[in-house]
């Protein structure tokens, strides 16, 4: 059996930012120190930073007053950041550049009075996040379906806005979708998908045709990660999204003979190795890198942990 192992895959530019500031966090303050939401989709990254003394929230209540809080790689609404502030929290934004570059545009947007459709996922953190800087002006859009059913008359202000981590088709399909029924819709200047997650879908859109099954390495609530195991299915592959070696099943290797093997933006590259690994010695696999783009995007530490790096370094 031969392994074609994608590359870049795993931890972009924002993740390796908030593991990053975690870390020193925890080296900085001690423990306990609390996280609003996960701090990226994976399960073992999370676990590992529970061993270490962090402890994840869903609602700020739950975070003594005075306590340090991070906020995670997917953003928060300025309620959010109004309420740390009133229960006198020591907060630190990991928030991505790329996810605080929509809340901007959502902002400017709302200001300059538009309307503003959100091409994403209902209930993710990063949707949830957006949508509260201007909760007035925006409308979740999911499906084309849902755009079917709006109404509004051609000379209404309109703009879009995407999530991060959507499939570049299926964002596409619905931008258009949205340009057809409101030619005056406008969009940012630069696309809202980031890099990371562009260049990973790339990656197996280019190498599917040559798998006879394709490992996507991630977790179930991961976005980006289940748009990589969509996109393998669509071209017609069998694909599987595992969080780990753990989760492999021999069965599924039955008569393949090629397996693409990737990961999504927040899976470590240790559970990478360990399935292929797990391949080399079950299934005597050849490993082969097929390299389609370079990253070597790096994103600065949130300023309230900047000073820490240059003393500690």
């Amino acid at each position: 059996m031969r392994i074609i192992l994608a590359a870049p895959r795993g931890f972009c530019a924002g993740v390796n930012m908030a593991i990053e500031s975690l870390d020193l966090a925890i080296q900085a303050f001690g423990t306990p120190i609390y996280v609003y939401h996960e701090i990226v989709h994976n399960k073992y990254v999370v676990e590992t930073f529970r061993d270490k003394g962090a402890i994840f929230v869903d609602h700020l209540e739950e975070v003594p007053p005075g306590a340090t809080l991070l906020f995670s790689a997917h953003g928060v609404s300025p309620a959010i950041r109004n309420l740390a502030k009133e229960r006198k929290l020591r907060a630190i934004d990991a928030t991505c550049p790329l996810v605080t570059k929509v809340h901007l545009e959502a902002i400017r947007f709302a200001r300059d009075g538009y309307t503003i459709f959100l091409i994403g996922h209902e209930g993710h953190d990063e949707v949830i996040g957006t949508m509260g800087e201007a909760p007035a002006a925006i409308q979740l859009v999911e499906t084309e379906e849902d755009i079917a059913a709006l109404s509004y008359p051609p000379d209404a202000k309109l703009a879009f806005l995407t999530q991060t981590t959507l499939s570049v088709d299926d964002a596409n399909r619905i931008i258009r979708c949205l340009k057809e029924r409101f030619p005056q819709i406008i969009g940012p200047p630069k696309e809202d998908i980031c890099y990371a997650t562009t260049n990973r879908q790339e990656a197996v859109r280019t190498l599917a045709v040559e798998a006879d099954l394709v490992l996507v390495l991630g977790s179930q609530n991961s976005s980006n990660s289940q748009r990589l195991r969509e996109l393998a299915t669509e071209h017609g592959v069998q694909a599987y999204l595992i969080d780990g070696q753990a989760d492999v099943d021999d069965k599924w290797f039955e008569g393949v003979e090629t397996v693409v093997m990737t990961a999504g933006a927040s899976a470590p590259e240790s559970v990478v190795q360990e399935c292929v690994e797990y391949l080399r010695e079950h299934f005597h696999a050849t490993v082969e890198v097929r390299t389609l783009r370079l990253e070597d995007i790096h994103f600065p530490l949130p300023r309230e942990l900047r000073g820490l790096q240059i003393s500690q370094s």
